[in-house]
């Protein structure tokens, strides 16, 4: 029997969306190198408990499994069961006894207060719909002078979103940035208002140039389900306004590009705070 979550209908689609890319996620090693440099930063070590929410196909607890060895333990959620199987193959195929997986919400999760040395994020926050709430839930579950990891793009990621959300602003169409966070320093103030301290956010430039009409191939927004978002926001706008939006929208990429092409900014963050060691407990 195939494991279900009750899911609201933007979760769902958000499951729905990984279940399909589930068979190519690891088609490029781009999700392994970022996992691989939050759990550096994080400073994984011999022992300890991890918590991976959002695992995908697993590439973190693979990775932290053999770091923490056989005296720690890893636990990879994720609403996606189609993503959960290739993860559970992968370590079925190598034998890890320091390894779970749990068809689990990340917003909903019960685990006792106190449980994990680590608790990291990859290429899963900007989805979730409550991100004060959520961070406050998951800083019970660490344990005193814990960590928490999360990797997040920038908002400057991603030129064709930028530069969409940019144009429709100037119409009174309100979009969030890519990360769905904001700024480095609203990222950095959301973190300490669920009780973090020491809030410290590694930056990483990363990007490539993009050809003019795959840069233009952004119009229309992100494609990705948006929590409180209009899904089609270019229908609020009348036949004239967008005409004239998509003129600007292709004259502002015009003037980025360059001989190489349009540069596709993908600045990525690495968010580490820590659990205060005399923390009794903030709960939500």
């Amino acid at each position: 029997m195939v494991e279900q979550l009750s899911l609201n209908n933007y979760k769902q689609k958000i499951a729905d969306l990984y279940n399909q890319r589930s068979q190519t996620y690891d088609d490029t090693n781009w999700h392994l190198q970022i996992c691989r440099r939050l759990l550096e930063y994080s400073q994984v070590s011999s022992g300890h408990q991890i918590l991976d929410i959002g695992t995908g196909t697993g590439h973190l607890v693979l990775e932290a499994s053999r770091i923490v060895g056989n005296s720690g333990r890893v636990i990879g959620v994720d609403i996606s069961a189609g993503m959960l199987e290739q993860a559970r193959d992968k370590a079925e195929a190598l034998d890890l006894g320091n390894v779970e997986f749990q068809l689990a919400d990340a917003e909903l999760l019960n685990f006792p207060a106190n449980s994990f040395d680590r608790i990291l994020c990859a290429n899963t926050f900007p989805w979730l719909e409550n991100k004060a709430a959520t961070l406050r839930l998951w800083h019970q579950f660490l344990k005193p002078d814990g960590l928490i990891g999360v990797h997040t793009p920038a908002e400057t990621a991603y030129v064709g979103y930028v530069v969409f959300r940019e144009v429709l602003a100037r119409y009174g169409v309100m979009l969030e940035p890519s990360n769905r966070l904001g700024t480095f320093e609203e990222c950095r103030k959301l973190f300490l208002s669920a009780c973090f301290e020491a809030v410290e956010i590694k930056t990483e430039q990363h990007g490539s140039y993009l050809s003019l009409d795959k840069a233009k191939a952004a119009w229309g927004g992100n494609s990705f389900p948006t929590p409180g978002q209009p899904e089609k926001p270019l229908s609020r706008l009348s036949e004239a306004q967008l005409e004239q939006a998509k003129a600007e929208f292709e004259a502002e990429l015009e003037a980025r590009q360059t001989e190489q092409g349009v540069w596709d900014d993908v600045t990525t963050w690495y968010v580490i705070g820590r659990k205060p060691k005399n923390s009794i407990l903030h709960s939500s």
